[in-house]
């Protein structure tokens, strides 16, 4: 027995293979980082498409004195536009001069659901 030899441990063995499991794990927080961003992006995207749809009602209401029944004419008149392979857009109109109920609905399930 050499006395200047070292005892090689369990630690030894899997020395070389704490880079490979450091970079899976720098990988894995990546995509989830990345996946948290998208959906955080998806829902910004569906309260901005909401909040444009109720400008534009609200523009009509202030300058021709009644909201539109339906979304075409803010289409038309106002230059509202949106995907529609990405998003339906439900507009109920109550009244004349009533706010309109609208509700964006992502079709590839983008998103945490619909934004009321």
């Amino acid at each position: 027995m050499n006395r200047f030899e070292k005892k090689r441990g369990r630690l030894h063995s899997v020395r070389p293979l704490l880079p490979i499991l450091l970079f899976c794990a720098v990988i894995a927080a990546f995509l989830a980082g990345l996946s948290s961003v998208s959906a955080s992006a998806s829902e910004q995207e569906i309260r901005n498409l909401r909040g444009a749809v109720l400008r534009g009602a609200v523009q009509c209401y202030a300058l021709e004195g009644f909201y539109p029944e339906d979304i075409s004419y803010l289409e038309e008149h106002y230059h509202v536009a949106y995907d529609r392979e990405k998003y339906v857009i439900s507009y109920e109109a109550v009244g004349s001069n009533l706010m309109p109920d609208v509700t964006v609905i992502p079709l590839s399930g983008d998103g945490k659901g619909d934004v009321s």
